[in-house]
This record gives C-alpha cells, structure tokens and sequence, in this order.
C-alpha cells in the first residue's frame, strides 16, 4: 500500500487501472479532464500493460470505442462533462439496451455551481432515462473504491454503470492508500458473439426485449448494490428523531455539520442516517427502516431532488406521513452546491434550533474577488481574429450590430466579453455553424459570421458545415485554429502537430479537410497579420456561399512554454501620450499604464504585435526575432 495525495479525478483513473481496465477514452471537459490527462502523463503505469487511453473526436466517439472493447469482453472506461453526456447518450442508451460482456464504466462528472461553465445538468437523471446503475463517491478515498467496485457491479449485472462525480470531489485532493502495483491486468479471451436479438434495434420485438432485459438488469444491480453495502444505514438510538439521507459531496459536510448543531440542542445519538452510495436505483429497503424510525427528514442532494422524490414516493407507498424536508418544500435551491450552510439549515429547520445568524456570518470568498472582465491570454491570437472581425465589419460598410456574430465553446467565447464585445451567443459544442443557418434561414439578409475553434470543429463543426455546403447558406465561418484544446488544459486534438501527438498518430490538417468539403471560398490566414485578416474577412462578407476562414497559430501559453516568441513589442516613450488605446482595443494583459508611458511586461509579452496596429502615435513598436 502506498498512501499518496491525489485528487478525485486521479483517485478514479487509479481505481480502474487496478481494476484491470483495459481501455480508456474520453473528450476533455472540466471538471473531468484530469483523469486521462493524469494517465497520460504517467505512460510508466499502463502502457507496458498494453492498456489502450486516447482522448478521442468526442463523447460519442469515444463511448462507442469503450463500448466496443466491453463487448468484446474487456473492461473500458470513458469518461466525459456531464454536456459530454448529452453527445454520448444516443449510442449510450443503445449499448444500455443491449448490455455488455466485460465491464463498461461512464465516469462523468457534474458541475452544481458552475465553476467550469455551461449548465448545471443533473446526470442523475440520464441514470434514471436509461435505466442504468449510478456510484456516487462522497470522497476522494471513496472514488477510488468505487472506481473498481462499478467494475465489478458492471460485469455482474452485465450492464454499464455510471460513475458520477460533482466538481468538490474531482478536484478536491485527500491522502488515499492506492494498492499497489496500480495495474492488475486481467488475463481474457475476447468475446466475438453473433445475436442479433442482443445487438441490434432491428424491430418492435427486439427493441422491447432488450427494455423488459435492460430493466431486469438494473434489478440485478440492486441485489448486488445491497450485497456489497454500497449504501450506509445507521439507525438512531430513539425513534422519532432525525432521519437525514445524503449522497456525494453534501455528506462529506454532514459530521461538520452535526458537530456545529449539537452546540445548539441537537443530540447526534438521536439521528438516523443513510448515506446513499447508489443515487440510482434508490435503495427502497434501506430508506423505508430510516423513514419508520424517524419522525422528520432531512434530504441533502446537490441540483435535482431526485432522492426526495423518492423518499416521498416511498411515504406515500408505505402510509406514512413524515414531514421531509429538501428542495420541494422550498427549503434549498436546486440551483448550486451544498456546503456546511446548507447543512446547518436543514437541521436547523427539522428540529427548530435556535442558531444564531452570526454563526456564519463571516466574509465571503466572492465579496473579495476583484470584479474584472474574463479575456484572452497575452499573446492568444484569437486577440487578433476579434479585433479583425470587429475592423472587418466597418471595413465591409455595416455597423457592429447589423453583423450577426456566433460563438462556440472554447476560448473563442471570450470574444463575448470586453473590449472585443464581438460574439452574441454560444450554445454548445458545434451550434455556432448550426445557428448561424438558423437566422439566414429565418430572414437576416445582412451578413452572419459563425466562429469556432479547432477542437470544437473536429468535435461537432464538420456536419453543420456539410449542411451550410449542401443547402448553400451564405455565411461565414471562421475556424479559430490554434492547434490544442486549450480551455480545458492544453489537449492535444487531431490537428494538433505530430511532434506533440502520442507515437504511432498522424495529424489531420483542416488545410486539407475543409476544402474537401467543397466550400466555395478558402483562405488561411496568421491572425497576427491584422491588416491582411481584416481584409479577408471584409471580402468574405460581400460574397455569397458558403466562406471558410481558418485562422491559424498555435496558441501563445503552449509556444511561450518552449521559449519560443513571435518577436519583440517595445515602447518609444518620448511618442507615448498614456492615451490608452493599445489597452482599451486589446485588452493584453502585457500591457499596463506608467507614469509617463504605456509599460509592457516581458514575461507575458510573446511579440504578437496586435498593440502595434492601435497606436496612431506610432509608440510602439515590433521586431522580429
């Protein structure tokens, strides 16, 4: 045993490793990143062993590929953003129809607060939808047990699992005893079976066999949920009393939580507790001993209140009239984390204590953080693409707001926020192109420009654009390339260069693809190259068909990391006049005013010279290196 500090996404990748995975694939997407960013930059650990880790195209691809190995009997995990599961899910429910052979585990991780962006989807109840089992960890230490008990909780009801963590458990970090060596292999035979009754939706028969199976199956995980004691009961002392049910992150809070109300009444001896590991299916034995021996609950969930639905469904099915107390009694939001607060009120409000409201009285992170817009990195060329469209749009005769511009997930949403104020809107992996078709459609006769980055493109650009191609909608599509997916942690993606891709890949060139589409107009462009940018996309927007800018260079922190620059920014103070422009139009963060001159900090500058162009005192100035 070797005890080490790790975070949950670690803990995770580790407690399969052992498990005997032999297939691992996902899409980066905060919080659930690390777990195949932490194998792959520990090769030592797996690759020897012949297990398989890519980050794959995307979710859908990449579940497909982990639901291939377990059909040929093998243990895959995949994991994904619970936005991930929404592209996953229609080859997902599927798979879930037909079952596996070896272990298949769906790790995805929730985001209750919005940390990382987008929305706070429940994944509890893609759970629910697909009649699938559900392991949700309430720790760190937790997430590495479970990790290889849905292992064996999957090849034993021959189904997939779920595997669901909220970002305070993925990026928490906690001393955990890892068994060592962290890979057991496992010796198998592959599995190459023939049914088509099993895997195939060829007619109402088959369909409705494989749904009468699939829900048989997740009885079958209950029985073996409940003989593994997944999910913790402790009943009280006294009947009566407090019946709390929790799962996941808010249990973690639950012993600081009776701690602090035991100095105002509470007598912890007098709380039963269930402590659900199993989010679905509900543990209805366990619940219904905690419901008859309490006389009020308490429900401590994160978003959706699927386990009070199920408590009170439960209450009605048993007879019993017990006040339970959560989300639907108005009680908590379902919008948010859960901390000790939450915790407090809850029992505060069961029982009627009298806590005093300096109790948590004290500042708040967020009343302390500096109010600042979120903008592109020093250096980032997408600095330079904003600035372009912005300039382009006057260049080509219209005003900033008659030129529809979309936005995609990435950093191209940054383009939103000042001084660019240049995208409108952003949905979701790949709609930018998707709803820029919309408007033309809907009668916007002035120009629309749909802007997306590389990673988003070979994610879920591609068949937007093939519609735009086919019915011939006039817009522009500008491909923001800078080679990584960088907002969730420097990924590599499929044309990312060959000389940062694992040993054996080969690069896809969107020079190359996107042409191949039959787009009318091409061009690629340095978005460093301003004036030449500018014109490009003017020109683009008085034509018609379909256009396609790709706005190549590599993203500025990765080239920054090798030393490498793009030049030299320098100030001429005696013409600087502390007008500001070069600030106010870039919004670098390299640049800051002096006492007589504008300053520029060496260590993030990377020689762009997007500043450059702003100046019309000629104040700065750019050399190559």
């Amino acid at each position: 045993m070797d005890r080490e500090i790790v975070t949950g996404n670690e803990a995770l990748a580790l407690g399969a490793l052992r498990a005997g995975v032999k297939v691992i694939t996902g899409y980066p997407g905060t919080p659930s990143s690390e777990a195949i960013g932490f194998l792959l930059s520990h090769p030592e650990i797996w690759q020897k062993n012949g297990v398989h880790v890519e980050w794959s195209t995307n979710e859908k691809v990449a579940f497909e590929i982990s639901a291939g190995a377990a059909w040929a009997g093998q243990r895959a995990l995949v994991t994904m953003k619970m936005s991930g599961l929404n592209v996953a899910f229609d080859s997902l429910i599927s798979i879930a129809y037909s079952g596996i052979n070896g272990g298949l585990v769906i790790y995805v991780a929730d985001d209750p607060g919005v940390s990382a962006g987008m929305a706070e989807q429940d994944s509890r109840g893609f759970a629910m939808i697909s009649d699938l089992p559900m392991l949700e960890p309430s720790s760190v230490k937790e997430t590495y047990e479970l990790s290889r008990i849905a292992f064996e909780l999957s090849e034993e009801a021959k189904t997939p699992v779920f595997l669901r963590l909220t970002t305070s458990i993925s990026q928490s970090h906690a001393p955990v005893e890892l068994e060592t060596p962290y890979y057991i292999p496992l010796e198998r035979d592959l599995i190459l079976e023939r049914d088509i009754n099993k895997y195939t939706k060829a007619g109402a028969a088959i369909c409705m066999a494989q749904h009468r199976d699939l829900i048989n199956r997740l009885g079958k995980s209950g029985e073996v949920i409940k003989k593994l004691g997944l999910n913790e009961l402790s009943l009280s002392k006294k009947e009566g009393g407090l019946g709390i049910i929790a799962s996941g992150a808010p249990f973690s809070y639950l012993e600081e939580g009776l701690l602090l109300t035991a100095k105002f009444g509470l007598d912890p001896g007098e709380v039963s507790i269930l402590k659900i590991a199993s989010t679905n299916p509900f543990p209805e034995e366990e619940a219904r001993l905690l419901l008859e021996r309490s006389g009020v609950i308490l429900v401590l969930e994160e978003l959706e209140p699927y386990l009070e639905k199920n408590t009170l469904i439960l209450c009605q099915k048993l007879g019993l009239k017990k006040r339970v107390i959560g989300k639907m009694d108005g009680t908590f939001d379902r919008v948010g984390d859960y901390g000790l607060s939450q915790v407090v009120s809850g029992i505060q409000k069961a029982l009627n204590l009298e806590i005093p409201p300096e109790t948590f009285s004290g500042i708040k992170a967020d009343e302390l953080a500096a109010l600042r817009p979120i903008t592109v990195c020093a250096g980032c060329p997408h600095r330079g693409t904003f600035m372009a469209i912005n300039s382009a749009i006057r260049k080509a005769g219209f005003k900033k707001d008659q030129v529809m511009v979309t936005g995609d997930i990435g950093c191209t949403i940054l383009g939103m926020n000042p001084p660019f104020n240049t995208v409108w809107n952003e949905v979701s992996m790949g709609a930018s192109i998707g709803i820029a078709q919309g408007f033309k459609h809907a009668g916007f006769t002035k120009p629309v420009i749909a802007t997306i980055g590389d990673s988003t493109f070979f994610h879920a650009g591609i068949p937007p654009l093939i519609n735009a191609i086919q019915y011939q909608v006039p817009l522009t599509v500008i491909v923001m390339d800078n080679g990584w997916t960088a907002m969730t942690g420097m990924q590599f993606n499929p044309g990312t260069s060959e000389k940062f891709l694992p040993p054996g890949s080969k690069r896809v060139d969107l020079e190359k693809l996107i042409p191949g589409l039959g787009v009318e107009h091409f061009w690629v462009v340095d978005p460093y190259d301003l004036p030449r940018m500018t014109n490009i996309i003017a020109e683009a927007l008085n034509l018609e068909g379909v256009k396609v800018i790709l706005s190549r260079r590599e993203c500025a922190i990765q080239a920054l990391r090798r030393g490498e620059r793009a030049g030299m920014v320098r100030v001429i103070p005696e013409k600087c006049t502390l007008c500001k422009s070069c600030l106010t139009l870039t919004g670098c963060p390299a640049l800051s005013p002096g006492e007589t001159a504008m300053e520029i900090d060496g260590a993030l500058c990377n020689g762009c010279g997007l500043c450059v162009h702003t100046c019309g005192y000629k104040a700065l100035e750019r050399e190559e290196i």
